[in-house]
């Protein structure tokens, strides 16, 4: 890709910062769920998370609680809101993965850096701040009132930036949650963080690099 876009724009968590979901579900239902089962049982949380953004806006507190109730409504397993609740408290202790802030480095002086991700305004600000570079702008589903993979989430990045779909280059490790969206929108400049989070499918034409150390090359830096 030989492509200095105005701006590059990231998810954040899972791409960026560590994502700690799973982590979590495996550790706090290690005494309800069979180790053999457990597998499935992190899947279908994700699931859940993925199905409780997909409507009308609502607290990220509130997606977590009800994905963590009806998965284990599924199982047939107890589970309380305050356990629901320690995975929002959680999401902001979270670190980066460890290619991100001298990949990000190399480029953060040269192309601005932008964030969209699905996160709550009182969360995303401590992720940020240990990602080891300097953003320009930071947006959440909170302010866009829309998560996504809805495109009205990209749509309010757009426009609070004034650029169209051809100025960004848009960087995740989801297809799902980002990449098929901004396919959707006219974003032809994508790059896909193979952090193994799902399957990836070049249909929707993006440069693959396997951590964020390989984006600078993606820009010509």
């Amino acid at each position: 890709m030989s492509f200095r876009p105005k701006f590059i724009t990231f998810d954040c968590y899972g791409t960026l910062t560590r994502f700690r979901m799973g982590d979590m579900a495996r550790e706090m239902f290690a005494d309800r769920i069979p180790a053999a089962q457990m597998e499935l049982f992190v899947a279908d949380f994700s699931a859940y998370r993925f199905d409780e953004v997909l409507g009308a806006w609502k607290p990220y507190a509130d997606v977590l609680k009800n994905a963590l109730n009806r998965t284990c409504k599924k199982w047939n397993i107890k589970c309380t809101d305050a356990e629901g609740q320690a995975y929002y408290d959680a999401v902001p202790t979270w670190g980066p993965h460890a290619d991100v802030p001298a990949g990000l480095s190399r480029i953060a002086d040269k192309i601005p850096l932008v964030i969209l991700s699905n996160a709550s305004n009182d969360q995303i600000h401590k992720n940020v701040d240990k990602l080891g570079a300097p953003f320009h702008r930071v947006f959440t589903a909170q302010q866009a009132q829309a998560y996504k993979p809805r495109l009205q989430a990209f749509e309010y990045m757009l426009d609070q930036l004034g650029c169209g779909p051809e100025d960004v280059l848009h960087v995740s490790s989801s297809l799902r949650y980002d990449l098929m969206s901004a396919d959707d929108l006219g974003i032809k400049n994508k790059v896909f963080v193979n952090r193994g989070h799902g399957p990836g499918n070049p249909a929707y034409n993006y440069v693959e690099i396997q951590d964020i150390g390989g984006l600078p090359g993606v820009v010509g830096l």
